[in-house]
Formats: C-alpha cells, sequence, structure tokens
C-alpha cells in the first residue's frame, strides 16, 4: 500500500478555511475556534476518545453551511454576506428575525422583495430552518465519505442545534445534544467575539447566551479565567491545531487519499445545483485523457487529484455570482476569479496537498496568457496544466449553466477548437480531451510532442532538472548506457544538440510539470 504523504487531519484543515471562505471571516477563524474547543476539553476533563471527536467536530462544524447557497442567496442575498452576519447573531428570537427580515429578498426587484418578506412572516422562516436541516444533513453525508466516526457525524449534524431546543433539529435540547457539538458552538462564537470585541465582549456573549444557545456548564468554562483561553490563540494557528491532535493517524493510503478528494470535490459541486457531477465528470475526463497523451503515471495522478479539486474555491464566491443569469458585472467577474486563487490558498500545506493546490488554480489558465489567476500561458504551463483547462471547459460546457444551456457535444467539440485556433487552448490537450469522448483525433498519436516514447518523456524530464545520466538511470532503474542512448533520441527528435536547449523544449511542450510551481 502506497503511502501518501497527506493525513486526514491536513484535509480537516483545509476544509475548515473553506469554512472560513464561506462564512465571510478572516483565514484561520475555524482553526482558532479548534484551539479554542480544545482548552474548553481539557477544562471540562475530557478522556482522550472523547478529546479526538471533539477535534474533528471543532474543525468541521458549520461546513456544510455553503452547500445549496443558491437558495440562501435567492432568500436572502449574497449568502456569504449574510453569513457573516449572522454569524454574529443568536439565531432564536427577536434578534435573528429582525436580521431575517431586513435581508430577505435582498437584491431583487421590489417586487420580489415584498413577496420574499410576505412568504417569510406567514411560513415564519420555516424555509430557514429547513436550508439549516438539509446543510447539516449534507454536512454529515460529508463526514462518512471521509470515514469519520458516527459521533463526528452527529456532532457536525448538530451545528445549528441549542441548548434551549429552539434550534435544528428542534426535537433535540440539553444533554441529548452531542458534547462535542456544544463544545464548538461556545468555541466558534467565543473566537469571533474575542478578536472583534476583546475578551470582555466575550464573557458578556457567553454569559448571556448561557442556558438558552449555550450549555450553561460549558458557558462557565469559558467565562472562568477567560485571558488563558485565549491567551497566544492566534499564534502558529495551523502547527499548535496539528500539534493538538489527540490521536495521531496515520498518512492516508494513495487510495484513501483519492477517496477523500472525491469526496471533497463531490461536496464542493453542492455549491449550486448546476454545478453537480463537474468535479468527477473533468478528473475522469483529464485521466482518459492523460491516457491517449501516454502521460508518466506520477504525472496523471497529480492531475486526476487536482482535478478532483480544482473548483473548491467556489465557496468562497458568494453565490449570487454563480446563479446571475445574465453578463457578470465587472466586480463580479473580479470575485469570480478569486475562486482559483482559494483552491490554491486552501491546499497550501502539506507540500503533498500543495503540488495539488497549484496546479488545481492553472484549470482557467490560458496559453495565450489571457486567463487567471496567474496570467501566465506558453512555456509556463505544464502538460497537466494544459490538459485540465481543456477538461475543466469542455465537461463545463456539457452542463447547464444560468447564463446559457448546456451546449451538445458537437458544439463544445467546435468551441474547444476555436479557442484552440485562437492559440487560447493547447491543440494537443484539445485533442487529446476530443479523443477521450470519442471524437475524431487530428493531433494525438501514441507517442508524446515529437514523436518522443514515454520513457523518453521521463528521461527529459529529469534531464531539465539537471540530473545527470546516472542519477536519471538510478530514478528509473536502468542502466547509464541506457539513459545515454535515451538522451541521444531526444535531442534528434527534439532537434537539439544540449542540455539547455532540450530543457527549453521541455518546458515549452510542458513535459517538466511535475517539478515546477505552476503545473504542480
Amino acid at each position: 500500500m502506497t503511502v501518501s504523504g497527506v493525513r486526514l487531519s491536513d484535509l480537516l484543515i483545509a476544509m475548515s478555511l473553506v469554512t472560513d471562505l464561506g462564512f465571510g471571516q478572516p483565514s484561520e477563524h475555524m482553526l482558532r475556534s479548534a484551539r479554542i474547543g480544545m482548552r474548553l476539553g481539557e477544562r471540562l476533563g475530557l478522556d482522550t476518545p472523547q478529546m479526538a471527536t471533539l477535534y474533528d467536530v471543532n474543525l468541521l462544524t458549520y461546513v456544510g453551511c455553503m452547500t445549496y447557497g443558491n437558495e440562501a442567496a435567492r432568500m436572502f442575498g449574497d449568502d456569504i454576506d449574510f453569513r457573516a452576519n449572522a454569524v454574529r447573531t443568536d439565531l432564536a428570537g427577536l434578534p435573528a428575525m429582525k436580521l431575517m427580515l431586513r435581508r430577505t429578498g435582498s437584491g431583487g426587484s421590489p417586487i420580489d422583495r415584498a413577496v420574499q418578506t410576505t412568504a417569510f412572516m406567514i411560513t415564519g422562516g420555516r424555509a430557514v430552518v429547513e436550508q439549516m436541516a438539509t446543510h447539516c444533513s449534507a454536512a454529515g453525508a460529508f463526514a462518512d465519505r471521509l470515514g469519520l466516526g458516527t459521533d463526528v457525524r452527529t456532532g457536525i449534524e448538530q451545528a445549528y442545534a441549542r441548548w434551549d431546543g429552539r434550534g435544528v433539529p428542534d426535537t433535540l435540547s440539553g444533554p441529548e445534544l452531542s458534547l462535542a457539538a456544544r463544545i464548538s458552538h461556545v468555541a466558534e462564537a467565543c473566537e469571533l467575539f474575542e478578536r472583534t470585541g476583546g475578551v470582555d465582549a466575550a464573557v458578556d456573549m457567553v454569559n448571556s447566551r448561557s442556558g438558552t444557545h449555550f450549555d450553561p456548564e460549558i458557558a462557565k468554562a469559558a467565562a472562568t479565567d477567560p485571558e488563558s483561553l485565549f491567551d497566544g490563540i492566534d499564534q502558529d494557528t495551523v502547527e499548535e491545531v496539528v500539534a493538538a491532535e489527540p490521536v495521531e493517524r496515520p498518512p492516508l493510503s494513495d487510495d484513501e487519499l483519492d477517496s477523500a478528494l472525491a469526496a471533497i470535490g463531490d461536496f464542493c459541486d453542492m455549491r449550486c445545483p448546476f454545478f453537480t457531477g463537474h468535479a468527477p465528470g473533468t478528473a475522469d475526463l483529464v485521466a482518459a485523457a492523460g491516457r491517449q497523451l501516454h502521460m508518466p503515471a506520477e504525472q496523471a495522478l497529480l492531475m486526476y487529484r487536482a482535478a478532483l479539486v480544482h473548483d473548491v474555491g467556489r465557496f468562497g464566491v458568494d453565490a449570487t455570482v454563480w446563479a446571475r443569469p445574465g453578463r457578470l458585472s465587472a466586480a463580479q467577474r473580479e470575485r469570480m476569479r478569486l475562486h482559483v486563487y482559494y483552491v490554491e490558498r486552501i491546499f497550501d500545506r502539506p507540500a503533498a496537498l500543495r503540488r495539488i493546490g497549484l496546479l488545481a488554480a492553472t484549470h482557467h489558465e490560458r496559453m495565450d496568457g489571457s486567463g487567471y489567476h496567474r496570467g501566465v500561458g506558453g512555456a509556463m504551463l505544464s502538460a497537466q496544466a494544459r490538459l485540465l483547462a481543456v477538461a475543466d471547459a469542455y465537461h463545463a460546457m456539457l452542463q447547464p449553466r444560468p447564463h446559457r444551456a448546456a451546449l451538445t457535444e458537437i458544439e463544445a467539440r467546435q468551441q474547444l477548437q476555436t479557442e484552440a485556433s485562437a492559440g487560447r487552448l493547447d491543440p494537443l490537450s484539445v485533442d487529446a480531451v476530443l479523443g477521450a469522448v470519442g471524437h475524431h483525433l487530428r493531433r494525438v498519436h501514441p507517442e508524446g510532442p515529437k514523436g518522443l516514447t514515454q520513457r523518453e518523456i521521463e528521461v527529459l524530464g529529469l534531464l531539465a532538472q539537471g540530473l545527470p545520466n546516472k542519477s536519471i538511470a538510478k530514478h528509473l532503474g536502468i542502466s547509464p548506457k541506457t539513459v545515454g542512448n535515451h538522451v541521444e533520441r531526444v535531442y534528434t527528435k527534439l532537434d537539439v544538440t544540449n542540455r539547455a536547449a532540450a530543457a527549453m523544449a521541455a518546458m515549452q511542450y510542458g513535459l517538466v510539470g511535475s517539478s515546477t510551481e505552476m503545473g504542480g
């Protein structure tokens, strides 16, 4: 069993950053909340299994809130901005009703606003409660996909439950609630109020919610010696959260990592219903297209993983942008473009995830430099980046979007070929993708660019990194003499006479993506 170098806790930390985006909170808000939660767990005398459950629930509390954002957007406008305001509000009673009524129909016409407001008042906000239940259910299913225990799933599904029973589900109250959920609720609110108003503001909030939103015992633990509860909470956050894991889990196997990334991709596609199936569809497409190009296995695997999570940054862009039926304004386009930056930020650590994030963040780059978010092109884009861009574009074309109907396969093929002719998409990658779905090929051959075989591509990639023949031989498990023969054939096919020229050609054809930053 091959070890991936990624641990489950690394993925949970990444998803906590996703929650920050969807909540309109500064980066590492949920990580700081988790540190507070773990300190509360210690104060309450939790044992190791309870602390292990609390650790996971702390990181994933509210992770489901961003799913089906179009529903929240229809009701309250910018769903991220709404959550950023709602997170400060005790979501029961008059304050919550005032917030929701003020936001109902936001962004719509006066008539729409009047209709939405009337419906909200008649139903008493039942649609909001149903949304909360749906979000919690999605988060629970996500926890199952990650292989987390029943206690973790229960804690996450009770993200909106309350000690007084006025939350979701309203059938639970008091000690019937998960202990991990009760602690995480206090911890998350404490982080927000201490960061924005100081220790006294956090204590006042905890005391005011004791016995209603919060378990009184946990509220008392938070309000007692609050200075030590918050001491150094904003320093070395990631490192401290990693160190605080109660039970050290072994690194995921390659298969386990692939399953977890697939779960994240599917979860991301729940941002809005019209995205459903885009992540696995794109991943399957790049895998098939990679085989068309005889891409080396290591590069193909990295590309497949990047495709699974390439759009996770969508959670950082409000759903009114994704659901807009017409052209985006300049400001909306800029917000939309940020989603590729966010995926890079989310998967910034450890190194094995960083490579995935860097490649995933290239899926809107274009060969002529007209893409985003870096605006690079040509030799700066690896073979994987080029192929990912084409696969993402093709699969998206086949799905309906609020601003257009789904394209037919013929229409999508024609559009890809037009983009390739205009110099925006890589022609070789276009033909590989089209070949993977059964279209006639024009340029794809069993060999790579310039007729290079898979072994010659591997040799060229290592040669471009500066490795001498003996090191290449050791890396590939072949003799130095065989490497020499491959090098000569590579020089001949590329029409070059030295290593530097070969390296330039390798970059031109995107054959060193496993070692370049932009290619992952």
